[in-house]
């Protein structure tokens, strides 16, 4: 097993699993749709909201080369890091609801300096085999290396 010290980077392609999911989930919404007694007007603007987010969701995510589609992962002395097409190599900070199984990784990270938690799903025919099992183990080490976060003032 290597070294939590040595430099990890790991690439993957876009999952056609996780596009044939997301593709079916949108037949399903539409059938729903069509098979509802909503007025055609209600109908029209919920199937053209929804087309309108697969396009915007599989341009910068599903699809390789988005300018927002990522494709690697790093880690080194300096922390985690994530490449994305347009913006290069970010730093990011794991969170603590990164989800790791043997067949999916959703990874939840934070940009510095924004608000929000974002997360990646890496299905395992993202990676080849060895690959994402090494990226499993590094993010299982990752997060029982992490300093317990202190209770709030609230008591909860």
């Amino acid at each position: 097993m290597s070294s939590r010290t040595e430099p990890f980077l790991c690439h993957w392609r876009p999952s056609r699993r996780l596009l044939a999911l997301y593709l079916g989930l949108l037949g399903l919404l539409a059938l729903a749709g069509l098979s509802s007694p909503l007025p055609l007007t209600v109908l029209s603007l919920l199937l053209s909201l929804a087309l309108l987010h697969a396009g915007w969701l599989l341009s910068r995510t599903l699809l390789p080369g988005g300018r927002y589609a990522t494709g690697s992962l790093r880690h080194d002395a300096e922390g985690w890091w994530l490449q994305s097409g347009g913006e290069g190599w970010q730093p990011i900070q794991l969170r603590p609801g990164t989800l790791v199984l043997p067949a999916l990784v959703v990874l939840q990270y934070r940009q510095p300096g924004q608000w929000f938690d974002r997360a990646l799903c890496l299905p395992a025919d993202s990676l080849d085999a060895g690959a994402h099992r090494r990226l499993r183990v590094r993010l299982r080490f990752a997060r029982a290396s992490q300093p317990a976060r202190p209770a709030d003032q609230t008591g909860r």
